[in-house]
C-alpha cells in the first residue's frame, strides 16, 4: 500500500524594510483593511513612510504584498516609539505574518533607542490584542470614542530591551 506525502507549495515569507516603489501595495493593503473614516489618506500614508524617524516593514509572499506595519519614534522625556499600523491581508491573518511584523518592529525602535513602544488598537479587535499581549505588552489604558462614537482604543505599551535584538 502506497502512502500520499502531503507537500506544502506555499511559499515562505519574505521580511524587508520599505521601499518607494512599494507605496501602491501598501496603500491597496490600507483600503483593504481599514474604510472611511478609519483609513489613512494616501498623503498622511506616504509621509509616514517618508519619514526619516520611522522603520516601515513588509510581509511579501510569491513577490505579492501580504502586509506591512509602521513604527515612528519621537523624543519626549526619552526616546519611545509609537506603532502607527499593523495591517496583514485578510487571507494571511492568524499565521504569524502579524507577530513577525511586529517582532521587527520592536527592534527597529530598540535599535534606534527607544526605551518603550506603545500603541493603540480597536477595544473590539480580540485578534490583535491577543498578538500584541503574547509579544509582552500591558494594557495601559482606555481611549473612548478613539475610532469614532462608540469605538474605543485600548492602549497597551512595552519596554524594549537588550532580548529585542535577537
Amino acid at each position: 500500500m502506497q502512502r500520499r506525502m502531503k507537500i506544502d507549495y506555499s511559499c515562505p515569507v519574505l521580511y524587508r524594510l520599505y521601499k518607494p516603489e512599494d507605496f501602491v501595495a501598501l496603500y491597496a493593503i490600507e483600503q483593504v483593511c481599514f474604510h472611511p473614516p478609519d483609513r489613512f489618506s494616501r498623503g498622511y500614508m506616504r509621509r509616514l513612510v517618508e519619514q526619516p524617524n520611522s522603520a516601515t516593514w513588509i510581509a511579501e509572499e510569491d513577490e505579492s504584498m501580504s502586509g506591512f506595519a509602521l513604527v515612528e519614534w519621537t523624543r519626549e522625556a526619552e526616546l519611545a516609539a509609537y506603532i502607527q499600523t499593523l495591517e496583514v491581508v485578510p487571507e494571511r491573518r492568524g499565521k504569524g505574518v502579524g507577530g513577525e511584523l511586529l517582532r521587527r518592529l520592536e527592534n527597529s525602535a530598540s535599535a534606534a533607542g527607544a526605551a518603550l513602544i506603545w500603541l493603540h488598537v480597536d477595544a473590539e479587535n480580540a485578534a490583535a490584542i491577543r498578538v500584541y499581549q503574547a509579544r509582552g505588552y500591558v494594557r495601559h489604558g482606555r481611549e473612548e470614542d478613539y475610532y469614532g462614537r462608540n469605538r474605543a482604543a485600548l492602549i497597551y505599551a512595552k519596554p524594549l530591551g537588550v532580548e529585542q535584538a535577537i
